[in-house]
């Protein structure tokens, strides 16, 4: 063979094994190394001491640092007996669904003993995500921040801070969440709540057997000082409200996207959801005679008894520590439980930059429109016609469902299915792209609140320019619902209450600075506009991130087809995915 033929073969094998590498970092950028141990490890809270499945020992979880550009690579071995999957919540997984997590849609859990290393890079993000277990309710201790820096020598957009500190909102169990999980589908009515909110793993000092020093987090600062929090809502099942006593707070970022900083006494936060805000200390004179708390509590539009009706509290101290033994306590007013007009105007305040550096290159044509009605419903009790259950009535139990399809999970995973072209059995490309009967979705519910099941996904051409109308229903009640789509980011282009009207509402969208996002909260009785290019090839979860609505069904999937070109491709799985 000639000299000239052995070097183009050996051109074009290196330009082939690049295409085939998950996508390396820029130039300039580096790459991180993490390894994740997923063991049992004793912790008291409430004064009830559960062995909870960790991550390396640590509740909440170790932190990943990155900046944008780089490529995270995290070895993650299960040592306990249940199946695990990480999910790394926000980020955009480009051409590596692989790594992206959720349990039989992007790959087989991790078993007992085994490992699986996930490899992606940070494309276009920056800020704040997080990372959480995506198997059952094993997330509700398994999860950790993700702090996305700027590329190297990039400023920040706004002032930059003294120090930022993530400040994680989770709930705690008395009992095994996973048993409470497994009963509620035994008996078909909700599940118990959670017995406390923690920030950052702890409950704080309103709870009964929490005044330790130990239980509460605090937060040190110093006069005059920029703080910047990264606020996480990592709870299971509640939508939170936060507030500093006596401080105001500047949003200057929310899913690793930034925003227009406007200021703000209180944020609301639903699950998966993550805000960054800037808090700046007060001068020495005011701060040294106060104790200042930092409050959540649940913005809850169900049904009462279907959430933890409880506050959960942190402190905000300044250093020095003041020398008087007993400083009077500030805490900060929330908004009531079901303040759904704070809501909708805390989430009209969310403007992307739509500037020059951090563009707002929202779809402005729509190729692929969808309307989506999500709600809560019924199915018969299992068994015999004289069978009872504890959900709606004692002969139905509680599901869950868009368009009226309660998804049913596979045992085989949707992208190995996807890619080895072997879809039969596993999935159907037939989910409705609108309710196949439409009602007066916050009106007065239909007469046969019964859904039905399937495993069926949506199939769109790479690069279409989608539109999805979310809306919810009254059936069981109106109830807020935050959707989280996977592998991408989103628009959210318009939002208003009762029903969604096409011949009125899109000339009212915001096509110019709306807020970009992964996770929206569909409005409780209302409902909200997304835009999307669906330039990411893979399968790719969408659901709604109550943990209870999940498990009962309000999920999809969306499959995107390869583009044309090789880097339009989705990569080839790694070696080490594993096996169902």
């Amino acid at each position: 063979m000639g000299a000239r033929c052995l070097a183009l073969l050996l051109l074009y094998g290196t330009l082939l094994l690049l295409l085939l590498l998950p996508q390396l970092p820029l130039a300039g950028a580096a790459t991180r190394y993490y390894t994740f141990n997923v063991k049992l490890q004793n912790v008291t809270r409430l004064c009830n001491t559960r062995a909870i499945p960790t991550v390396n020992g640590k509740f909440p979880g170790p932190k990943i640092v990155t900046r944008e550009g780089d490529r995270v690579v995290v070895k993650v071995v299960n040592n306990i007996k249940d199946n695990i999957t990480i999910h790394w919540h926000g980020v955009r997984q480009m051409r590596t669904g692989w790594s992206d997590g959720p349990a039989y849609v992007t790959q087989c859990p991790i078993q007992t003993g085994q490992s699986y290393v996930y490899n992606f890079t940070i494309n276009g993000q920056r800020g704040t995500l997080f990372w959480h277990a995506h198997v059952s309710w094993l997330r509700s201790t398994l999860y950790g921040p993700i702090i996305i820096l700027p590329k190297a020598g990039l400023p920040l957009p706004f002032t930059e801070p003294h120090k930022d500190v993530p400040i994680i909102f989770g709930e705690w169990f008395n009992a095994d969440p996973e048993a409470i999980v497994a009963q509620a589908l035994q008996t078909g009515g909700g599940p118990n709540v959670s017995d406390a909110y923690t920030i950052n793993g702890l409950p704080g000092p309103l709870y009964n057997c929490s005044s330790k020093g130990a239980d509460t987090f605090r937060l040190k600062v110093q006069p005059g000082k920029m703080y910047l929090l990264r606020l996480i809502n990592a709870a299971l099942n509640d939508e939170l409200f936060f507030s500093v006593a006596n401080h105001t707070l500047t949003v200057v970022d929310v899913d690793a996207s930034y925003v227009k900083p406007f200021d703000t006494d209180v944020v609301l936060i639903t699950p998966g959801q993550t805000t960054n805000v800037l808090l700046r200390a007060k001068p020495t004179a005011e701060a040294a005679g106060a104790t200042h708390l930092m409050m959540a509590r649940p913005y809850a539009t169900g049904r009462p008894g279907t959430y933890d009706n409880t506050t959960v509290a942190a402190v905000l101290e300044y250093a020095p520590p003041g020398h008087i033994k007993s400083l009077p306590l500030l805490r900060p007013s929330l908004p009531a439980l079901n303040d759904t007009a704070f809501a909708a105007g805390f989430a009209a305040k969310l403007r992307s930059l739509a500037c020059p550096d951090y563009p707002s290159n929202v779809p402005r044509r729509v190729d692929k429109p969808f309307f989506f009605a999500v709600g809560l419903g019924t199915t018969p009790c299992p068994g015999s016609n004289n069978q009872t259950c504890q959900g709606p009535t004692n002969t139905t139990k509680f599901t869950a469902s868009i368009n009226n399809v309660s998804f049913d999970m596979p045992t085989t995973a949707l992208l190995q299915a996807h890619y080895t072209g072997q879809s039969a059995g596993v999935y159907t490309a037939d989910f409705p792209a609108s309710p196949l009967e439409p009602f007066n979705y916050t009106g007065t519910p239909p007469n046969n609140t019964n859904v039905s099941n399937g495993t069926r996904v949506v199939v769109l051409p790479y690069n279409a320019s989608v539109e999805v109308v979310l809306q919810d229903t009254s059936i069981l009640g109106a109830e807020s619902h935050p959707l989280h789509l996977h592998g991408f980011d989103f628009f959210v282009v318009g939002q208003g209450t009762g029903n969604y009207d096409p011949s009125k509402h899109p000339a009212e969208f915001n096509l110019v600075d709306p807020v970009q996002r992964n996770t929206v909260g569909v409005p409780a009785g209302g409902w909200v506009a997304i835009r999307f290019f669906a330039d990411n090839p893979g399968v790719w979860f969408m659901h709604c991130h109550l943990e209870v609505h999940t498990t009962w069904g309000l999920k999809m999937a969306w499959v995107v087809n390869d583009g044309p070109l090789p880097e339009q491709k989705l990569m080839p799985p790694p070696s080490d995915l594993p096996m169902c």
